[in-house]
């Protein structure tokens, strides 16, 4: 019976996914037509500020990312379950790649606006903590021999290391930075024009979709590689 029922969910699990990839190259081009074609040359910054569109949504899935490796960590320690672990993984390899993407454009769009590549800014030196915080995360799971006690150690480092994002999201009123103070998010509105303002909307829904479609694609593959174990596993003991 639950070779059957694998069979019937695949084929819907394949068209989801086609969907989802559909919607994700959509949106996606739809952006970089507004990135390029319909949001106005900032006046100060001249273009390099275009990579706002992509810094940005970039960050929010790096912090979006160690959310659900937060929650995910918790369910695991409390309940067990190797799917927890796995969206756990999912979302780490994830995060770090969007994680090492903020700090790249950043350090290109800073460039010609700072004058420098690095500074220890306080936003910029609390989200480099995320990004070793990212690889602690995998190398707890490479170096510890038993798979189940790194997918434990693992899941407190994500547990304790999450108290980092709230941090990275208040350092630029906590601390003088270089960064802007937020522009989107204010009681007076935002402070940009409005094809400004929709172009960093639709971006950030693209990027949102994006992520829902890789998330989904490397659950899947996590799943696969944790059957194959499995099977490796009995194999080895009855073989």
């Amino acid at each position: 019976m639950a070779t059957v029922t694998n069979t019937v969910r695949r084929p819907a699990t394949t068209a989801w996914l086609s969907v989802l990839a559909a919607l994700s190259f959509l949106s996606v081009a739809l952006s970089v037509v507004l990135i390029f074609l319909y949001a106005p040359r900032d006046v100060d910054q001249g273009e390099v500020q275009r990579l706002f569109y992509l810094h940005l949504p970039a960050a929010w899935l790096a912090y979006l990312s160690f959310f659900i490796i937060f929650v995910s960590s918790i369910l695991y320690l409390v309940r067990g379950h190797a799917r927890w672990d796995r969206l756990a993984r999912s979302a780490a390899e994830l995060g770090f790649i969007f994680t090492t993407l903020v700090l790249l454009t950043g350090s290109i769009w800073g460039r010609p606006i700072w004058g420098t590549w690095w500074t220890w800014d306080a936003r910029l030196t609390t989200t480099l903590i995320l990004w070793f915080i990212y690889l602690g995360y995998f190398l707890l799971r490479a170096y510890v021999a038993d798979p189940e006690r790194g997918a434990r150690y693992a899941a407190v480092l994500g547990i304790v290391g999450f108290v980092d994002i709230p941090i990275i999201h208040m350092s630029v009123r906590w601390w003088r930075t270089l960064h802007p103070q937020p522009i989107v998010v204010r009681s007076e509105g935002p402070a940009m024009p409005p094809e400004m303002l929709v172009t960093m909307i639709v971006t950030l829904v693209a990027f949102c979709i994006l992520y829902v479609f890789l998330l989904a694609v490397k659950y899947r593959i996590e799943t696969t590689r944790d059957e194959v174990m499995e099977l490796r596993g009995t194999l080895e003991q009855y073989g």
